[in-house]
């Protein structure tokens, strides 16, 4: 394909996406226990004229939907930079441990700490990063073994869910305020809960635009990027970081939602290609409309029950991880 018929399809897929986008945010507004159309949304957010479903819209709906847009965009980018960094399409935030170290951060803190709960994005960015640091040590011989790094993230992932369950055995009597949190879901997420996250959302997103050209320098290999003048392991602890928050910031609020960050940026690659300029945005995109169209399915698959958003989600990325182990190139 020449080079304008490249940069035709990538536009092509931007303008798609941005579709999706609109079109996922127009379901999760309309599908749910009371059906809302498209004239009633228009009444309530713009016209201010009719205040029949003003309640379902802007208290229920609407903060939901734009806290899933934020985690989606959130663990979609963090999977990318991890992937980029790390080299390696298997390196999802939920499947290496990162969201379980900052999963435990959190939990440790409702639970033992409630009083602090306004410190929570920072502590699960702590137990994110954390985790992070050890798996990478791990994995480190002269290099990161991206074999290494999956065990390593499996065995850390299976560490950190036995003392999340230890910490709940001893403080049982507090445990059901975080079962829901637990399984990740949206469900009673609020505008409390926007404001909380939002600012350190933000931030991480805005934060990894500048992440885009040391991937691209990063995946051209350490040698061809040390020739360029470039410091590549302070480069990776930077982009680490920088993934560890996102992550830490989706799970403070969302619970542990898992396969987002693998699924999402996997599949933008194989329609676009390596290059982070296109991959990046394009993976906040996706991962905030995977997560906002699952969040409508799961709360009206089975209504009244509302299943979390975490389980469909694990039923969609499980068989696409087992995908990426069947394919050759994966490692």
């Amino acid at each position: 394909m020449s080079l304008i018929g490249r940069k035709v399809k990538k536009k092509y897929i931007f303008l798609v996406t941005f579709c999706l986008l609109i079109f996922t945010v127009y379901l999760g507004l309309t599908f749910g226990a009371v059906p809302i159309s498209l004239q009633d949304i228009w009444q309530v957010l713009v016209a201010k004229a009719d205040d029949r479903y003003e309640s379902i819209i802007i208290d229920l709906r609407l903060p939901r939907i734009i806290i899933g847009l934020l985690v989606g965009a959130c663990l979609a980018t963090s999977g990318a930079l991890l992937q980029g960094v790390m080299k390696n399409p298997l390196a999802d935030p939920g499947i290496i441990g990162v969201s379980a170290g900052g999963g435990l951060m959190a939990i440790i803190t409702m639970l033992i700490f409630p009083q602090y709960s306004y410190l929570l994005p920072v502590m699960a960015f702590i137990g994110a990063f954390a985790t992070t640091i050890v798996i990478y040590l791990l994995a480190w011989e002269n290099g990161a073994s991206t074999i290494k790094i999956i065990l390593a993230g499996v065995a850390m992932n299976a560490l950190l869910g036995a003392v999340m369950n230890g910490v709940m055995v001893i403080y049982s009597d507090r445990v059901q305020s975080v079962i829901s949190w637990l399984s990740g879901g949206l469900n009673g997420r609020s505008w409390y809960h926007l404001e909380f996250m939002y600012p350190y959302a933000i931030v991480g997103l805005l934060l990894s635009f500048f992440a885009i050209k040391p991937i691209n320098i990063i995946l051209l290999g350490d040698e061809s990027a040390k020739l360029l003048g470039q410091n590549v392991e302070l480069m990776r602890l930077l982009l680490i970081l920088l993934a560890s928050f996102l992550a830490g910031i989706a799970v403070s609020v969302s619970g542990l939602i898992g396969f987002v960050g693998l699924v999402v940026p996997h599949f933008i690659r194989l329609l676009i290609g390596e290059d982070y300029r296109m991959l990046l945005p394009l993976s906040m995109l996706g991962g905030a409309i995977l997560v906002v169209f699952a969040d409508t399915i799961a709360r009206t698959m089975f209504e009244p029950i509302e299943l979390p958003v975490g389980i469909l989600l694990a039923c969609i990325g499980a068989p696409f991880f087992l995908f990426l182990l069947r394919r050759k190139r994966v490692m």
